[in-house]
């Protein structure tokens, strides 16, 4: 069994990768890309259905995609994985609301992500959504 201290470094490291992942939800809903790009490493990259690296691109791709829209994000089930005191793997589940073009959609899916810890602070090295669905919410989802 770890040491006391060795697992308070974990509860610790667990609690940042948790509000890592609230962080993106906020910046997400309150339209700040650059927010959102400041919780990606250096390197980061976010996959749906391309990959983006880095953060210019990261910035153009969140810049675009959130400007002028209402998602709102929530993020449930997050289990989290240390691989070291750098590195870490991630699964948590997303439901997502967003108002387009006049009409209320509803989405859901997951994130799969890796984390690294970068200049003291865990941040995303790669989040890939994976989406179930989305559509209309007049629609419902089958």
């Amino acid at each position: 069994m770890p040491d006391l201290e060795q697992r308070i470094a974990t509860i610790e490291a667990k609690d940042e990768i948790r509000e890592l992942t609230a962080r993106y939800c906020h910046g997400v809903v309150d339209g700040d890309a650059d927010a959102i790009v400041d919780l990606f490493c250096e390197d980061g990259a976010f996959q749906i259905r391309r990959e983006i690296r880095g953060h210019d691109a990261l910035r153009e791709f969140y810049g675009r995609g959130i400007g002028g829209k209402t998602y709102k994000p929530f993020i449930q089930n997050h289990v989290i994985e240390l691989a070291s005191d750098t590195e870490a793997t991630g699964r948590c589940s997303v439901e997502i609301r967003v108002v387009q073009d006049g009409e209320a959609y509803t989405g859901a899916g997951h994130y799969l992500d890796r984390y690294r810890k970068e200049n003291g602070h865990w941040r995303f090295a790669h989040r890939h959504y994976n989406a179930y669905h989305f559509v209309p919410l007049k629609e419902g989802w089958k």
